[in-house]
Parts: C-alpha cells; structure tokens; sequence
C-alpha cells in the first residue's frame, strides 16, 4: 500500500512556514507521504509542487483590492478542482480563511468523505463568534495554535478543536533566558512598529513623541528597531524627525535584542508573543483607520495582546485608538526600566504564559502531524 497523500494549502507567508513545519511531521512519522496543494517557498523547499503561487491569493486587511477579486476566485475554483482530482485521504487548510475554507467548503459538498482539518482558527472567541457554528459543516477538526482556542470553540458549538501548541514553542532556545543588558551598557528599549507599511506609516510618529517624553527623564537609553529588508526604506522615511536615531537591526539579530532588552514599545501582533516568551517587559499599542476603528465595538475579547488572552488576564498594558498617547505609552514604560512592581509583575506573568503554551509538549508540528495522519488513516481501508 502507498502512504497516505496530503492535500495541504496555505494562503500566506505564515502559513507557508507552518505548513512546512507540519510537511516536515508528517515524513518522520510516515516517510511514503505524498503531498499535493499551495505553498510558498517554505513549502515548495519540502518538496511541494504548488498549484500556484501563494503571491496570488495573500491579500491582507478587510479592503483588499477588488482588482485581485477575480483571479482570487478562478484559484479558489481551480483549487477545489484539484482536490477532488486528487482524491486525498486528508484536506488540510491553513489559515488564510478568506481562501481557505472557501475551498473546504466546495470540497465537502462535492465529497463529504474527505476528512478537512483546519490548521490554525479563525479568531472566531474575538471577532464573528457565529463562525465557529458554521465551521461544523465542513471542518472535521481545528488544530489550534492558543490554549484557550478549544474550550472557545466548545462554548461557542463550533467543531472538533485540539490545542497542538504554538509554533514559536518551537523556538524557546532562540528566545530564552533573558539576559540583561549590563550595568556599564545603556539599557536598549526596543520599538517595534509594526511589520505592514500601514503600521508602520501609522505608529512610528506615536512612537516618536513617545521617545520624547519618555526621554526627559531616561536620557540614557539605547533604541533599537528590528526590520525587514522589505520596510527598511519607509521606516527610514518614518524616522524623520523622531528626536533620536535609533539603531536598525536585522530580522536575525532579533531574537538576540529581545533576550537583552530591558523594555518593549510594541504594536500588537505575534511580536508580542515572542517578547512574552523572551521576558521582555512591554508596553502595547494599536491604532487603526477611522472606518476600522468603528468595528471595534464588534470584538468579544477582553484584550487584543496574545499574551493576555494565553493567561486570561490583562497583564500586559495596551493602548488603543484615542488612549494611546504619548503621555500614556511615556508614563507606562517609565517603570519597566526600573525595577518595580509594575516590571516585576509582568515578569511572573510571563512564566504563566511560557508554562501555558507549553501544555500540548515542546512540537506542536509533530502533534498536529499526529492528528492529520489520525484522520488520514479514517478514510483509507
């Protein structure tokens, strides 16, 4: 008998690199695997032959551009096309929903035997909580990345959900332990504006005033700014202005600037989650446009910071919208420079959030990996 054959797809860069990670999981435990779908280099490297280029479909932020639309939806047909040809023992999307479970869905009414897991959930216990529902109807089971995503998806009536652990669990020996910077050394304040051109244009100016402030009475500190090779040349634009130059470090040097950094001005995102697990104390901000900013009343969650939501509590400072200031985002980081209650606090959080990522094991590719075979193996005689 051959091995079982995989249909994997991701829609962006994200998820291409978990995709591979799960390719990677699924070989060591079944070495005949054969895989069929849409990846990115990450996934192509691990031997994957895509459909298409995943420079096709990654369209980010709630407008994307109507122009994209058409060619969108001939992949999504395309796709579905594909996976009903190929027959799979087991359908695997890979966030990217807006393309993704476009694609579960056409395959589950056209062949219902086709087991379909959803890698990565929707953030359905944030934002549209009646998705969770729907999902039952062409999701076998969700392989979540957050620890609280499973008991969200039961409360909520959505489908099957196994928390597999967070990628960058994967990544603690990079991360940890924290090192401080040294008694003869300025202590380094990393600012991260953000990774997408609009944040960057949008919160590098807070960030600024900020710096000023914050300045006034912490003259002596070194600020750093990791960047992407792609954003250097409009985060220099951004810096304009700004009352210091900071220092432009490399995606590569990141992780190491996280273990030594003494505090964080951070935009929500992922980073925050790596800063968590660094022991880097932060303080959180977001803005966003007008028009976004009108759906925030929408969203269910107690915070938009990942580490909160991991514990459950706001441990993390954030500031949104008209909240945040430069007289705030100044007055919060001011005593995580220092050691007080405030830096202390954050610290002990931290340790809840490394323990609660760790609790489904130090793989979470090898056990998503077992669970794919495990619905792969259902289909096949």
């Amino acid at each position: 008998m051959t091995g079982p054959r995989i249909f994997v797809i991701a829609g962006e860069a994200s998820g291409d690199a978990l995709g591979a990670a799960l390719m990677r999981g699924l070989r060591e435990r079944s070495p005949d695997v054969d895989f069929i779908g849409v990846g990115g280099k990450a996934m192509t490297g691990e031997g994957l032959a895509s459909l298409f280029p995943i420079t096709d479909i990654a369209v980010m932020g709630l407008l994307s551009p109507l122009a994209r639309l058409p060619k969108i939806l001939a992949h999504i047909d395309e796709t579905a096309r594909a996976v009903l040809a190929a027959e799979p023992d087991c359908l695997v999307i890979v966030d990217a929903p807006d393309f993704t479970h476009r694609v579960a869905r056409r395959v589950r009414r056209a062949r219902p035997d086709i087991p379909i897991v959803d890698y990565v959930s929707p953030t359905v216990w944030a934002w549209r909580p009646g998705r969770a529902r729907k999902m039952r109807d062409y999701v076998d089971c969700v392989l979540a990345l957050l620890p609280f995503e499973p008991q969200a998806h039961e409360k909520l009536g959505g489908p099957r959900c196994v928390y597999v652990g967070h990628p960058l669990v994967e990544a603690l020996d990079e991360l940890a332990p924290h090192g401080e910077s040294g008694p003869s050394r300025a202590p380094l304040l990393l600012v991260l504006p953000g990774s997408r051109l609009a944040e960057i244009t949008r919160m590098t100016p807070l960030y600024g005033r900020t710096l000023e402030r914050l300045m006034r009475d912490c003259p002596h500190l070194d600020v750093a700014i990791p960047v992407a090779p792609h954003m250097e040349a409009p985060l220099r634009e951004a810096l304009r202005g700004w009352p210091i130059a900071p220092r432009l470090i490399s995606q590569a040097e990141k992780f190491a600037a996280f273990r030594t950094a003494r505090a964080a001005l951070v935009t929500s995102g992922v980073v925050t989650l790596e800063l968590a697990l660094a022991q880097t104390p932060m303080v959180v901000a977001y803005r966003v446009s007008q028009l976004e900013s009108y759906l925030r009343f929408l969203v269910k969650a107690h915070s938009i910071v990942l580490p909160n939501l991991v514990i459950g509590e706001n441990a993390v400072p954030e500031f949104l919208q008209e909240a945040a200031t430069p007289r705030a985002l100044a007055a919060a980081l001011a005593p995580l420079l220092a050691e007080t209650p405030p830096r202390a606090s954050q610290l002990a959080a931290f340790e809840r959030v490394r323990a609660r990522l760790l609790e489904a094991g130090a793989r979470p590719s090898a056990r998503a990996a077992e669970i794919v075979l495990e619905y792969a193996a259902s289909r096949r005689p």
